[in-house]
């Protein structure tokens, strides 16, 4: 399905020095997937943050905002690099809905414990991808693969943070190895 915003992101009349118009191409397609991705991050860690309930509310309220600002701040990197390789960035609400491949938040008005379940599930999914888009630019861009790196190292911190309320004293986190929202959520109250 080719829609606007995907042509958009396709149309590239220049690009950085030493790097061609297909190479930018191939980067600006793992860029736009990284920045829907950021995108819908951000506003899942604002949802959880106005959603959150229970004895750790506060806790896991206010670690959140910092994770938005970060991921807000990686939004923006991303989009930038997006527009250096001479490609228009799209971030509006509906190309974001249109082109992901992954589903919508599952969890409202829950407890800490539960939200960090599924913020375990949300984190490796964001993570895995932001490796696989390294390891593709390792031979087409190094400046973008840089500045993913950076990003997966807050990403992975943040990860750690949220599995920190899930681990239990001998390291074994209480999700096991649960692939959905929901599943994750679960496991993490028990």
């Amino acid at each position: 399905m080719t829609t606007a915003a995907t042509t958009r992101t396709r149309s590239i009349a220049f690009t950085v020095p030493g790097l061609t118009q297909k190479d930018a191409k191939a980067v600006v397609a793992l860029l736009q997937d990284r920045l829907n991705a950021l995108n819908d991050l951000a506003l899942t860690l604002k949802h959880v943050h106005w959603n959150v309930v229970g004895p750790h509310f506060i806790g896991v309220h206010t670690m959140l905002d910092p994770q938005v600002d970060a991921v807000r701040l990686m939004v923006d990197a991303t989009a930038e690099r997006i527009a250096a390789l001479g490609a228009s960035p799209i971030g509006t609400p509906g190309a974001l809905v249109a082109q992901r491949t992954w589903d919508d938040y599952d969890l409202g008005r829950a407890d800490a414990i539960a939200h960090m379940g599924a913020l375990d599930v949300v984190y490796s999914g964001v993570i895995e991808a932001h490796r696989d888009a390294i390891a593709k630019t390792e031979e087409l861009d190094p400046v973008t693969q840089d500045m993913l790196i950076a990003q997966s190292g807050e990403l992975e911190q943040f990860h750690w943070f949220v599995r920190a309320h899930l681990e239990n004293a001998t390291g074994v986190l209480t999700t096991g190895a649960a692939r959905t929202e929901k599943a994750a959520a679960r496991r993490a109250r028990r």
